[in-house]
């Protein structure tokens, strides 16, 4: 089968080459009430040029530490926020900022599972109140009968067994993997093409997280359901999706295939979250594991974002160009890119993929030509 490039930098197979769902140059601000009307207007900028796409039975994973966008990308696309820039398409065409019939019809197509089951389900209502409620509006069930029928299949299809003694029952009765299956069998009640799990993990017991990971991917590949999967948990992304994209302070820094972005990463960011995630091979002298890069503060504030690229302050990399401006994305082959000064701009990308150098490689030849 042949395999083609995505404009987005996703290697696809031929008969997945479009994307179902498609967000370019993506921009959201938050504007901040102020007391004074004369003085600047400021805003939160949380997201700034995000691009990405989404397939057809194929999982992309966007991680970063929290308050990173991931999830403002995630309401984006589920038209939850309406975007201050960029595009965004659905089935290549351009989605309108309208309500109404519209957007209930594209929320049909474009469902999110949220991090927290407990709060995304109302409490004073019954799981068969959950579950019906999609199926009506959406005109999937036009009786009790029908109705009753779908719910059961739902619950099944979640693996909440046996369903019929799970109908009838609160969100407090239930566990926090229940509550999440729960919660994804009513996305599922809308029959989408685009499933947005925000953190669907972060929130249940270790012990089950992998279940429901299991669950998500067993469901994308019957359904050939277009999946994001947001995390924090860079090891997550690998065993969950075949593309992962890494977002800081509401930029893409790097993206492509999961095991080239967790096998070789390139930009400092993914190195350091790399390096902060346990690691029995990477054990130090004290039986711990020792991080590789100097973890130098925190994630900047979004009101008064770093110029330049916005990992600079905390980058033990950072050159003066680093502070005057965003780096241009730099192909390394292969589906794999990033926006880092350390590989250059312009160079093409068999050069890249060739020749790129680490960062910290880099770094010694640039320590070896000044002496």
């Amino acid at each position: 089968m042949s395999i083609m490039q995505s404009p987005l930098g996703v290697a696809e197979s031929a008969h997945q080459s479009r994307a179902i769902l498609e967000g370019q140059d993506l921009v959201k601000h938050f504007p901040l009430r102020q007391f004074n009307p004369l003085g600047a207007k400021r805003a939160v900028r949380a997201v700034e040029d995000v691009s990405l796409g989404l397939y057809p039975g194929h999982a992309t994973a966007l991680v970063g530490e929290s308050g990173s966008g991931k999830s403002t990308v995630a309401r984006i696309l589920a038209r939850l926020y309406d975007p201050t820039g960029g595009t965004l398409r659905f089935r290549g065409e351009e989605v309108k900022l309208q309500g109404g019939a519209a957007l209930r019809q594209y929320r049909r197509h474009v469902q999110l599972v949220f991090q927290d089951p407990f709060s995304s389900l109302n409490p004073i209502h019954d799981i068969r109140y959950h579950l019906s409620r999609p199926l009506r509006i959406h005109g999937h069930a036009h009786n009790h009968q029908q109705e009753t029928e779908q719910i059961l299949a739902l619950l099944n299809r979640v693996s909440l067994t046996p369903a019929d003694q799970f109908i009838e029952k609160y969100p407090h009765q239930l566990s926090g993997g229940q509550r999440q299956r729960v919660a994804i069998a009513r996305a599922l009640a809308a029959r989408p093409e685009v499933l947005l799990a925000d953190e669907p993990v972060s929130m249940l017991d270790v012990s089950i997280r992998l279940e429901i990971l299991n669950l998500l991917l067993r469901l994308k590949d019957e359904e050939q359901l277009a999946l994001l999967f947001i995390t924090h948990d860079i090891a997550s992304a690998r065993y969950a999706a075949e593309t992962t994209l890494v977002m800081y302070a509401g930029q893409m820094v790097e993206g492509g295939p999961s095991e080239e972005v967790i096998q070789r990463p390139k930009h400092p960011y993914t190195q350091l979250l790399l390096s902060a995630a346990p690691d029995p091979d990477r054990m130090g002298p004290d039986g711990k594991g020792g991080a590789t890069l100097p973890a130098r503060g925190e994630i900047p504030s979004l009101i008064n974002p770093p110029v330049g690229c916005r990992f600079h302050p905390r980058c033990p990399h950072a050159m003066p160009v680093c502070r005057q401006s965003f780096p241009k994305r730099t192909d390394l082959g292969g589906g794999h890119w990033t926006h880092c000064f350390l590989y250059g701009e312009g160079q093409t990308s068999s050069q890249q993929a060739s020749g790129a150098s680490t960062p910290i490689q880099i770094t010694r030849n640039k320590q070896q030509d000044r002496a």
